[in-house]
């Protein structure tokens, strides 16, 4: 109770004086007494009235003349001078509370952020000398073994050199399910060792880790506004100035055409007109709209770079997917070994992994986890050819690992067999005889066929699969989750003109992707998807949307949320503009009072607030009561006291 009154100790005050002034003057009737109550209700005014005078007077210094403030102070003002009291400590008073409760739901929005902030550890233990140190995350080096006891936080992403462990990857996945690591696995920062200690080897420097790219991303997106925005903003500063020289002519002009004029009476309609006027739950809701949205996926492991990219996922119509990471799990294994001119398996298998010992790429790993512990040879003059395989030499020996393209460019000619199996095939030739073939398979993702059902129900009308693979697994992958077209064989330049050839038609494209080779593509696109838990640097760097559980259901939950949010935001426009107009058209007509003009201002503007609520209500949980009293206990040491204005959160 404390908390909450020196929280809101300036509405607090002047609730209480106004209530004494009200007694004082018309129950107690002081006769002859006036300066009792006008004191009282000075100082109630003054409590509330102060802090946006200050501001108005601050705008006006920076060459804003005409803000919301200088409206409400005008209009209070006037309220005074024709004796009406209570009304004008009123209209600054509810003004107050909507400010308050303004500020709350902006600071709950971002919570999400703000909880991604508090997942970076302040120390780490890492091992030196034989000696274990305690140091802060910068000022470990990359190729340093930390240890993680159970209950803390991984402070750098680095490689796992315990034999497993589990790991709480929520804050960065938005899944709470654990994540099960093994020796040499890649683990995330801000992940929560669950079973036992961890030792892992740092692979990237404290301000170049995931974590760290997240909060960049989500922080650089709250900074980028929606044209929704952008017009908001235009229209403000245009709709502020022309409000208070309407009321201006609301209050002078009759005096032409009306007999008889009463001055007091046209008045005290031009300052209703000013507080009905006044913009702030218009312009604050759709700045929190957008940024309820972002928060909301943030915490359902979708991270928009920005609240434009909200607006351009909702109007897709066509989306290009990768197969290999995105639709399919990417965990290659080794079905069958086909051998061809006498060469054994594990010769084949030894040649193939010598050539993929340094590859990233889900099939090299497949063959290397295939090859049961067999040494390697050493290869001289490696070269990756991209969308075909890899060339290098063994001795004097010339070797191709890769698909039937490759083959073909160096006039190998391809043993027959069956290859329309859905197999992923990799050749392997040596000195120009085709020496054998590595059968692979990829599992498709759980999810995978409900998200194409999903967003053909969210209206993307063209779902089109495009990958390096060869057609029989692609077109197999398309029929098991439901798609109807898919392309197979394809370079990452047949990519780029496929996705090129759609954006003619003035639709929306997206495409989704993983690898390296997928990044122009991604940026080529009106909106680019990376799958980050698995994406590389380069895909997820130049994405505007990073789906970090790569998950493709996530997919449509980050379009169902842009729709949402688009339509929370258009909801609020034409709310607040509609209840405007209409009690400003009463007031020029004398059928509105104050009371009106202050549901018209802070009602409406609370209305609007808890709409947008509605948007982190869906797919978060906060409650209306969690936004108003979001801040409570929660204030940074250094914060203002003062409640944040709507055109300072804008």
């Amino acid at each position: 109770m404390i908390s909450f009154l020196k929280k809101y100790k300036e509405a607090v005050v002047s609730a209480f004086t106004l209530a004494l002034a009200l007694i004082t003057d018309h129950l107690l009737e002081f006769e002859g007494q006036a300066y009792v109550f006008l004191s009282l209700y000075f100082i109630s005014y003054l409590s509330v009235g102060g802090p946006v005078w200050a501001k108005a007077f601050r705008s006006i210094r920076k060459g804003t003349i005409f803000s919301e403030f200088l409206l409400m102070g005008i209009a209070t003002v006037g309220a005074f001078a024709l004796g009406e009291y209570a009304e004008g400590v009123a209209v600054m008073l509810f003004y107050m509370i909507g400010e308050y409760a303004q500020h709350g739901a902006v600071h709950k929005a971002r919570n999400s952020i703000k909880k991604l902030i508090d997942q970076q550890p302040d120390v780490v233990s890492v091992e030196r000398d034989g000696r274990v140190e305690t140091v802060h995350p910068s000022e470990v080096e990359v190729g340093e073994i930390i240890r993680v006891r159970p209950g803390e936080k991984v402070p750098l992403d680095g490689i796992l050199v315990s034999n497993q462990a589990s790991f709480n990857t929520a804050a960065l996945t938005g899944e709470s399910k654990p994540m099960t690591r093994r020796s040499e696995e890649e683990v995330w920062a801000g992940s929560i060792t669950q079973d036992r200690p961890a030792h892992v080897r740092v692979k990237s420097r404290f301000q170049d880790s995931r974590l760290s790219n997240i909060l960049k991303l989500v922080q650089e997106a709250a900074q980028r506004k929606a044209p929704t925005q952008r017009f908001m903003t235009k229209f403000a500063k245009v709709y502020t100035p022309a409000v208070v020289w309407l009321a201006v002519g609301l209050t002078f002009v009759p005096y032409l055409f009306v007999d008889p004029y009463i001055f007091e009476d046209w008045f005290y309609r031009a300052l209703i007109f000013l507080v009905v006027s006044c913009p702030c739950g218009l312009v604050i809701s759709i700045p929190l709209g957008y940024f309820g949205g972002i928060g909301a996926a943030s915490q359902n492991g979708i991270l928009f770079k920005g609240s434009d990219y909200l607006d351009q996922l909702r109007k897709m119509k066509t989306l290009f997917m990768d197969k290999t990471g995105t639709l399919t799990e990417g965990v290659f294994e080794v079905q069958e070994v086909i051998r061809h001119n006498g060469l054994g398996s594990e010769a084949l298998i030894r040649y193939a992994a010598s050539m993929e010992q340094h590859s990233t790429h889900p099939v090299g790993k497949a063959i290397m986890n295939f090859r049961n512990g067999e040494s390697l040879l050493d290869i001289d003059e490696l070269q990756e050819i991209s969308g075909q395989g890899l060339k290098g030499k063994v001795g004097d020996k010339e070797i191709l690992v890769g698909n039937q393209k490759l083959l073909k460019e160096h006039n190998v000619t391809i043993e027959e067999g069956d290859y329309n199996a859905p197999y992923t095939y990799v050749h392997v030739a040596v000195e120009g005889e085709h020496a054998g073939t590595i059968l692979i398979s990829d599992r498709i993702k759980e999810d995978a066929s409900q998200a194409i059902k999903n967003l053909r129900s969210q209206g993307v009308e063209e779902l089109i699969m495009l990958s390096g693979d060869n057609q029989e697994v692609v077109t197999h992958v398309a029929q098991q989750i439901g798609l109807n077209k898919a392309y197979g064989n394809l370079m990452p330049d047949e990519k780029y003109q496929m996705v090129e050839k759609a954006l003619r038609k003035n639709q929306v494209v997206g495409f989704v992707g993983d690898g390296i080779n997928d990044a122009p593509v991604i940026t080529l696109s009106d909106v680019g998807l990376a799958m980050g838990g698995i994406g590389s640097d380069a895909t997820i760097e130049t994405a505007d949307v990073v789906i970090q559980t790569d998950q493709p259901s996530k997919i449509a939950t980050a379009v169902d949320i842009a729709r949402f949010t688009h339509r929370v935001v258009w909801q609020n426009i034409a709310f607040a503009l509609s209840i405007k107009v209409l009690v400003m058209m009463m007031a020029a007509y004398g059928l509105a009072t104050m009371w009106e003009a202050i549901f018209a201002d802070v009602g409406v503007a609370l209305i609007a607030i808890g709409n947008a609520i509605r948007i982190q209500n869906k797919y978060s949980g906060t409650t209306l009561k969690d936004f108003l009293f979001a801040s409570e206990g929660t204030e940074d040491k250094e914060s203002n006291s003062e409640p944040q204005t709507c055109c300072e959160s804008c």
